[in-house]
């Protein structure tokens, strides 16, 4: 009889009781893909979690102790953070053993040096659950549309951030309110700054683009803006012009470089990603070959987490006794073939733009704010000033331009901000038709 895989769990969260429970459910279907049997041996844990059978299982309390345990196989590190986790996987992959992990963070931050370990070591570490939660992403681009030179790709890859958004859209609410209710329903952490400013979906963005264009992974150049400052009145504006606000992750192939950035966007609401609500994450990828796909579904939960580590898990299990050679690289391009092609500044990316001025409610004040546009180079696609209904000496005015350089932007907003006409900092939203 064949030895089984054994599996050395690290953590006892949300996701990794979700992993064992799914290890467990689908024992028979997971051995059948394998070809062995799997089993885990060890649960690395600093406290027990009520509720949960480790009946049979090992329990460390030093999780260290699981990564390079003699009766393990494959390391699942489902600890997250950075300092801990980051020694589990290289103390794993120095003992020789197979990795699994759903730690966005430090694949985007330390990725490079986990990887170059292990190709030294000759062993796997697998991550699709880094990225979009159970939708198998990682896989879709890095081996489904490997035929592709891939353009761009875009999306809503954090789901506190898009049922933030969904609820302003919806309902109207304040940003406050609603991320009050996130913390309320567990979507958001009671730091939720990962979240809502961006970070946790730059980490996502960093990894995907490395796939897609066969770079090195630089999450220190991905442009992050959040969400905390927008306000209802501009995601009502957007609406009135047939645009919806997602907070999206875009990262594009361009002659001067690779664009990638995480921001508010308006886009057209009859576009997919736009109609994408709550908590549900979704991508966007444009190949040559294949054109335009879309992927879809929960991107954080347990089991559904659960679904790609568990995946992960098979395809580790199938490449232990494999050439090293000849796996699926972990960035999709053989390493000796990575690109240095540069990220480019935000500074350099040309977008379209959704502007909320509040002026001096005079004739010649839309003369002159146009005038500066276009003395910039800047076209108008649409320009709305709204009606004053009480006794104000200052009214809005909403303007959307055409695609035009970021820097270009800034210098025309720089001048119209000079104006005397002009009373409060402008409302800047960046505009993708995403065709």
């Amino acid at each position: 009889m064949l030895q089984p895989i054994r599996i050395g769990l690290c953590g006892l969260g949300t996701v990794a009781q979700g992993t064992l429970a799914v290890l467990r459910r689908n024992q028979s279907e997971i051995e059948r893909r394998i070809g062995r049997p799997i089993q885990v041996t060890r649960v690395g844990t600093r406290s027990d979690k009520p509720g949960v059978d480790l009946t049979g299982l090992q329990v460390d309390r030093n999780v260290l102790d699981v990564a390079t345990a003699d009766d393990v196989d494959i390391v699942v590190e489902l600890i997250g953070g950075h300092d801990v986790a980051k020694d589990i996987v290289m103390n794993a992959v120095k003992a020789g053993k197979g990795v699994v992990t759903a730690n966005k963070a430090l694949i985007a931050v330390h990725g490079n040096e986990v990887f170059k370990a292990a190709r030294e070591a000759g062993v796997m570490v697998a991550f699709e659950a880094a990225v979009a939660g159970g939708i198998p992403i990682i896989k879709a681009v890095r081996e489904g549309l490997s035929a592709n030179r891939i353009q761009w790709l875009a999306g809503i890859i954090n789901g506190t951030g898009n049922f933030i958004l969904t609820e302003m859209t919806e309902k109207g609410r304040a940003f406050d309110d609603v991320l009050a209710e996130a913390q309320a329903l567990g979507y958001a952490e009671a730091d939720p700054t990962f979240d809502v400013e961006g970070i946790d979906a730059a980490h996502k963005l960093t990894i995907l683009a490395s796939i897609a264009f066969g770079i090195p992974l630089q999450f220190d150049q991905c442009y992050t803006e959040g969400i905390s400052q927008l306000t209802p009145l501009d995601i009502e504006k957007a609406a009135q012009l047939g645009l919806r606000v997602k907070h999206l992750g875009i990262a594009r192939k361009t002659d001067a470089g690779i664009e990638l950035r995480v921001h508010p966007t308006m886009m057209p609401k009859d576009h997919l990603l736009s109609n994408v609500n709550g908590v549900l994450n979704a991508l966007h990828v444009q190949g040559d070959a294949v054109g335009p796909t879309t992927y879809t579904g929960p991107g954080a939960g347990g089991e559904p987490t659960a679904s790609a580590v568990v995946a992960d898990i098979v395809d580790v299990a199938r490449t232990l006794t494999a050439d090293p050679q000849n796996r699926v690289p972990h960035l999709a391009f053989q390493f000796s073939h990575l690109s240095e092609e540069p990220i480019l500044d935000i500074t350099q990316v040309e977008t379209g733009f959704y502007l909320r001025l509040q002026v001096q409610d005079h004739p010649g004040v839309l003369a002159e704010i146009t005038g500066v546009l276009g003395g910039h180079g800047i076209s108008i696609e649409s320009l709305v000033q709204e009606r004053q209904t009480e006794a104000h000496d200052s009214v809005p005015v909403i303007i959307l331009t055409g695609s035009v350089q970021e820097q270009k932007m800034d210098a025309a907003l720089a001048e119209i901000q000079g104006l005397s006409s002009v009373h409060q900092p402008a409302v800047k939203v960046r505009v993708e038709s995403l065709s």
